[in-house]
């Protein structure tokens, strides 16, 4: 289905309410990613409550902008994958270990259980899924700062 064969808006309670070009309404449907990490830009699924498959987006910036910029809000409340700005502390150079830092969502610590748990991404990113599963997002290592970056090369 293309972009132009549906439209999307908030009803008064915040649900979204997806309409195709036939006129029929779906209530409370959901965006998903496909690659929310690798590629956060590219393919998205509107699902409808039933878990079915409404619309397929391939690129949410060739979107016009308000319908971009309502997927991207609910999107946004959505997703949860903190992005580390700094490594403050390393409990120990061993695993498990408890890291101190500071992501875009404010300072937190995690527990490192394993190397295993940082994931290359390509082009410098990193993934680091912390003790109670959340998954923290480094968006280029070599952008860190140098104690953050002395830190980190320990667990590579």
């Amino acid at each position: 289905m293309t972009t132009a064969a549906f439209t999307l808006q908030r009803n008064p309670y915040g649900r979204l309410v997806f309409t195709n070009s036939a006129g029929d309404t779906h209530e409370g449907v959901v965006p998903v990613r496909a690659f929310p990490i690798a590629a956060p830009d590219e393919g998205v699924s509107i699902v409808s409550t039933d878990g079915h498959e409404l619309a397929w987006i391939d690129r949410l910036s060739e979107l016009p902008f308000a319908l971009r910029q309502l997927l991207e809000e609910e999107l946004a409340s959505r997703d949860f994958a903190p992005t580390i700005a700094a490594i403050r502390d390393v409990s120990t150079f061993s695993t498990p270990s408890t890291w101190t830092v500071d992501t875009d969502r404010g300072a937190t610590q995690f527990v490192l259980k394993t190397e295993d748990d940082i994931r290359r991404l390509g082009e410098g990113r990193l993934l680091i899924t912390g003790g109670h599963g959340v998954s923290f997002i480094i968006a280029d290592r070599l952008a860190l700062d140098k104690h953050s970056r002395k830190l980190l090369e320990r667990f590579l």
